[in-house]
């Protein structure tokens, strides 16, 4: 006997937002303007906005808590479409992606992007997403290639390869870090606010109504702020 699937809502959404380290043409900000104007185009109410920040398209899922956030939230709203930006956001591998669409099919939700790429339930329009996920996949193995060829060039120079942790910056020599005393004083007040019992989420929020900033300028996630807590002094 077939499984009837769970009867959702197709006026309901789940966005998800993801933003790995190496791309910055499509930052969290400029997603979310493009899941609210699409959801506010269609009639469709967003439930709940997750995010993975600093993470890989490749990345398992069990390394994508704002992923099995959204995922969860599908279920938990009766939503029956989880939304992303462009097709990349799910994932830059093709068996991850289908991996996802069948997750979210099982509780009777619907992945679609909000550029309408491979939109229809046609044979046809599952290839297009097929093809989309493989030139994503291709696409990331490019960028993988170039990075790798960039610091092999870097290291033959003897300059720094690796990223430099908040609370520092990078020497003149563009080999040694020096620390950066204003962002030492933002993670001090992090770790005595954590001290104190405050939750990740309630520490970023005590941030933002500061108006403190992150490097690049934009707001503070539960995720970076762990890692800021869980790293040594």
């Amino acid at each position: 006997m077939k499984t009837r699937k769970p009867t959702t809502d197709p006026t309901r959404a789940v966005a998800y937002i993801r933003v790995s380290t190496d791309e910055q043409n499509l930052g969290p900000a400029a997603q979310l303007a493009a899941l609210e104007a699409w959801a506010k185009a269609r009639g469709i109410t967003l439930v709940a906005v997750e995010h993975d920040l600093g993470t890989s398209g490749a990345a398992e899922l069990e390394k994508r808590p704002g992923l099995l956030a959204a995922l969860a939230a599908l279920e938990q709203h009766g939503a029956g479409l989880l939304v992303v930006a462009k097709r990349d956001r799910l994932a830059r591998d093709v068996v991850l992606a289908a991996m996802i669409e069948r997750l979210a099919d099982r509780v009777g939700a619907t992945v679609v992007s909000a550029a309408g790429e491979g939109e229809g339930d046609s044979p046809a329009d599952g290839l297009m997403r097929r093809m989309i996920d493989a030139f994503a996949e291709y696409e990331r193995a490019i960028i993988r290639a170039r990075t790798r060829s960039a610091l092999a060039v870097k290291k033959t120079r003897g300059e720094r390869t690796g990223s430099v942790p908040f609370g520092f910056a990078l020497a003149a020599d563009g080999v040694h870090l020096i620390e950066n005393e204003a962002e030492r004083s933002i993670i001090r007040e992090i770790r005595a606010m954590r001290a104190d019992g405050l939750t990740l989420l309630g520490i970023a929020a005590a941030l933002e109504a500061r108006g403190v900033q992150t490097r690049t300028g934009t707001r503070w996630h539960p995720q970076s702020i762990a890692r800021i807590c869980e790293r040594a002094a």
